[in-house]
């Protein structure tokens, strides 16, 4: 049993017992359809439509994913009322196909594979060639008329089952195959001879029982439910937890397991096996786009352990490599027929896996296959186009965080550039870092603040941490269709593999290329839209979004009820914003304007005097600063809303923390040292988030506030007279507990602007509200709405003091709770709908009791969050506000939130 497996119950609850858990399908007589993903996974839906479809796939069953509960209730063993399903089923493969599983004469062989209802490409286990021992061996050799084919088959299962279920290290046995390639002088593994093979398979199984304590299972029956436990157990391993993580796919979904007739794609060069998309996935353009080997098994493939060739002729001649189209021009035709009905029936790119043995073509697999997102949004378009879907389809399918990939730098053209090499563009984007040789390095590295690039001779699953923590991946094996390159893509993240050109060295942790030695630390620069990789660090530019953007979010913004504003407090933030579509400011945070070096020592002076006129003297230095900052604000927006939250963090983040810091201080302000460091020290604070801050430092100190509200009433003074567009200027308390204290400061705040439209006699229309961000107010909401003109929801704080948790602190220990299911995912993150997100509908339930037409938004960070934002759309609110790159985000998932709302009614 693999020892790095955590057994976590996806359900706590104990199961009830299935009356149906195994389903067969094949030519003519499948159980199960594609609209079955909930119970057979993705795959084995999948596999059971395309039988329906008249599509060659070898007979099989599936076990479905109920059983991964009970499963992990029975502590990780496979109940025994499974078993006589299995092997009914079993006899049923065996008849349609005229082999006998265990059979020494004519063996039928299994692969037993995973299946989420999500596509987790990689991440759990796969064992094929199930059924082999030293005698159904000898039965294939002869069956088959090539004992070559027999010993290859049996040395791989060999392979794989001791490392998927007997947990052993792979790579003993693979150094084992490599020092017998050198002994022997052969570069492939198919020069390996009979005799060469069937010497590994006794040296594998010598290893096997030496590193593991066990002999390696003969019986097939043994090596088929050793199998379909370990597929179970691969649910929960470490990269598994973290890909679901990373892709929020929920823990209680479990996995199905495929139990299919092995076709063998290693026998000859009339066999081939290969990994094919309907359209490309990187582009999106509109042309078959895959890869194959002749003579092996589909693992060779998406392992990147041989580089793959091309599948169409135009992609080979590049190459100067044979193309399927020209190896198996027969095969290849149909298979173009094929992709073509699937990507009809399913409306949509598919990701398909194939054999062909003896010339004969079979299909494996079928999925929507994953892309970036750049090619999402071309082929989302040209799909509207094709009238293969609607535009809301269109928007439905497609995966707003996603769009963060397009919305970063890429290289700049112009900068100069050292190319070291050059390899497969497998995934888009221009990123820099420094070279780390391992997953736990990238992990390690990101953590101390460094941007990392992974550089591994293949990826594996195992490497899913470090290529999280990465910014980007570079591999000098494996293809287009690498596991390197699908898991990229599905991350966003920059990749350029297969560069054979470099060689990696792990051990002395160097890459060395065209005279060039990169050690680990050194700085490289990948460009995943071209594959090349540079020396050093390479200037990037800001991207260009193209018409395939541009026309979605026309059609995001037709559709969605949610306005979407930014969170910004200078002008490039808020002219980035507003050029990726903001529709105003929802959150001017003025404390990050304190802290320019222009102004900060006339905050600090403010924040030590001892008495009212030296904190307005000190003020009074701040104000044509802040006005000048609203100003530059207002005209950005050029109409569009503006939200100016007052003041908000405890005095003693602006104050020095050092006593060198103090000494300095002192001399530049002119104060005594010790007079200030005593002040510094009485603003400590146990819990500073509770303390003194917010509204509470106006009600102790009106005078900020005072300046604020004035700067803000001059810079709208100064729009007007520039005869420039001005929306009414949003005035924003914040930390509100009560009522009374935005009566209070609402009173305050009125007074000085009408005070400063009399000195400039103007008059315009203004607003004062607050942000909701303590369980109290969401409770009290009515009684103070009475006194404001909007909320905002401060989601934030509302999570920290609803939960009790530190979002600075709490990501200590927040993972340990979502992997354990105690909460489903980070809240800071996504909103607890639950908990928080009640506070919230009461809040806009209470406010909008007292003043039905009170705006209200949201305008923490989960503002940006596709799934909060859904949640919002349904509680009733009026916009979200998040940073400039998550606007096109917002846009999306805003849209997407009124079809699913609508879809849900309907």
């Amino acid at each position: 049993m693999n020892q790095n497996v955590t057994l976590e119950k996806p359900n706590t609850t104990k199961a009830a017992i299935p009356q149906k858990f195994v389903y067969f399908f094949a030519a003519g007589d499948s159980e199960g359809n594609a609209g079955m993903k909930n119970i057979l996974g993705g795959k084995g839906a999948n596999l059971a439509e395309m039988t329906s479809l008249g599509i060659p796939v070898p007979p099989g069953f599936t076990i479905s994913t109920e059983i991964c509960t009970h499963f992990y209730e029975e502590g990780g063993k496979l109940p025994e009322w499974v078993r006589p399903k299995v092997i009914e089923a079993m006899q049923k493969v065996e008849a349609k196909i005229g082999k006998k599983f265990g059979d020494v004469n004519n063996p039928l062989l299994v692969s037993v594979r995973s299946g989420a209802r999500a596509s987790m490409p990689g991440m759990m286990d796969t064992i094929l060639n199930l059924g082999l021992n030293d005698q159904t061996v000898e039965g294939l050799a002869k069956s088959s008329n090539n004992p070559r084919f027999a010993w290859d088959s049996y040395r791989r299962f060999i392979q794989m089952y001791s490392d998927v279920v007997m947990g052993m290290n792979s790579s003993l046995l693979e150094v084992t195959l490599e020092d017998m390639k050198e002994e022997k002088h052969y570069k492939l593994d198919t020069e390996l001879t009979v005799d060469d093979l069937k010497a590994l398979v006794k040296k594998f199984k010598e290893l096997v029982h030496q590193m593991t304590g066990q002999s390696f299972p003969a019986d097939p029956w043994e090596q088929l439910w050793g199998s379909v436990s370990a597929v179970f157990r691969s649910w929960n391993t470490p990269r598994a937890i973290t890909y679901r993580e990373l892709h929020s796919i929920p823990a209680a979904w479990g996995t199905a397991v495929n139990i299919q007739s092995m076709v063998f794609g290693n026998m000859g060069d009339d066999s081939a096996t290969g990994v094919a998309f309907t359209r490309n996935p990187s582009t999106g353009d509109k042309a078959f786009y895959g890869e194959f080997l002749i003579n092996a098994q589909g693992e060779d493939v998406v392992a990147g352990i041989r580089t793959p060739q091309p599948i169409t002729k135009i992609a080979a001649a590049a190459t100067g490599v044979q193309s399927l189209e020209e190896a198996l021009p027969k095969a290849y035709q149909q298979l173009v027929d094929i992709y073509k009905k699937l990507e009809g029936h399913y409306r949509d790119m598919q990701d398909i896996e194939f054999t062909i043995e003896r010339s004969t073509l079979w299909m494996l697999q079928t999925r929507n296959g994953k892309r970036t997102a750049a090619a999402a949004l071309k082929i989302a378009c040209d799909m509207i186009d094709e009238k293969l879907i609607t535009e809301e389809e269109a928007l439905l399918r497609l995966d707003p965080s996603s769009l963060d990939q397009l919305l970063h730098p890429t290289l700049d053209p112009k900068a100069q550039k050292t190319q070291l090499a050059k390899g497969l563009p497998a995934s888009p984007g221009g990123v820099n870092g420094q070279i780390v040789f391992t997953s736990e390095e990238a992990v390690e590295w990101k953590e101390q603040g460094k941007k990392v690039i992974l550089v591994r001779v293949e990826t594996s699953p195992e490497d899913i941490a470090g290529m999280v923590a990465a910014q980007g991946i570079f591999t000098t094996r494996g293809g287009m269709t690498s596991h390197a390159a699908v898991v990229a893509r599905g991350m966003g993240k920059c990749c350029v593999a297969g560069c054979g050109e470099v060689e990696v060295d792990y051990r002395t942790e160097t890459m060395k290329v065209k005279g060039y030695v990169l050690k680990k630390g050194d700085v490289i620069t990948l460009d995943g839209s071209t594959g090349e990789v540079f020396l050093g660090e390479v200037k990037t530019i800001e991207p260009k979004l193209d018409q395939y953007f541009e026309r979605i979010m026309k059609i995001a913004d037709r559709t969605r009820k949610l306005k979407v504003r930014t969170n910004a407090d200078t002008p490039k933030d808020a002219q980035t914003a507003k050029n990726f579509g903001a529709e105003g400011i929802g959150l001017c945070r003025t404390e990050h304007m304190f802290f320019g070096a222009d102004r900060i020592d006339a905050v600090r002076e403010m924040i030590i005097a001892d008495n009212k006129m030296d904190r307005e003297k000190a003020l009074s230095k701040l104000l044509p600063m802040q006005r000048d900052d609203f100003y530059q604000l207002f005209k950005i927006m050029d109409g569009l809303p503006v939200t100016i939250r007052l003041l908000d963090p405890p005095l003693h983040e602006f104050v020095p923390h050092s006593d060198e810091e103090t000494k300095e201080l002192a001399k530049r302000i002119g104060t005594d040292y010790e007079r200030l460091r005593s002040k510094v020290k009485a603003l400590h604070e146990f819990n500073p988030m509770l303390g003194h801050r917010g509204c509470r430092l106006a009600i102790t100190y009106p005078e900020i506030y005072i300046m604020q509200v004035r700067a803000i009433a001059e810079a709208a003074c100064m729009i007007l007279k520039e005869g420039l567009k001005l929306s009414a200027p949003e005035i924003m308390i914040p930390l509100v507990a009560t009522d009374k204290e935005l009566d209070m400061l609402r009173h305050q705040a009125e007074t000085e602007v009408k005070k400063v439209q009399n000195e400039k006699n103007m008059k315009f229309d203004y607003a004062i509200g607050t942000m909701i961000e303590l369980p109290r107010a969401a409770l009290t909401a009515d009684a103070i709405a009475e006194h404001a003109d909007f909320f905002s929801f401060g989601t934030n704080d509302l999570t920290q003091t609803t939960l009790g948790l530190s979002r600075d602190d709490s990501g200590r220990f927040l993972g340990s709770y979502v992997s354990s299911g105690i909460l489903a995912k980070d809240p800071f993150q996504s909103i607890d709908q639950v908990g928080v997100g009640s506070l919230v509908k009461m809040g806009v339930e209470l406010g909008r009791r007292m003043k039905p037409s009170l705006k209200i938004g949201v305008c923490g960070e989960h503002g940006g969050d596709p799934e909060s934002i859904e949640f919002f759309h349904k509680a009733g609110l009026d916009y979200v506000s998040c940073s400039p790159f998550r606007v096109p985000i917002a846009r999306l998932a805003a849209a997407r939130a009124a079809l699913l709302t609508k879809t849900l009614h309907s």
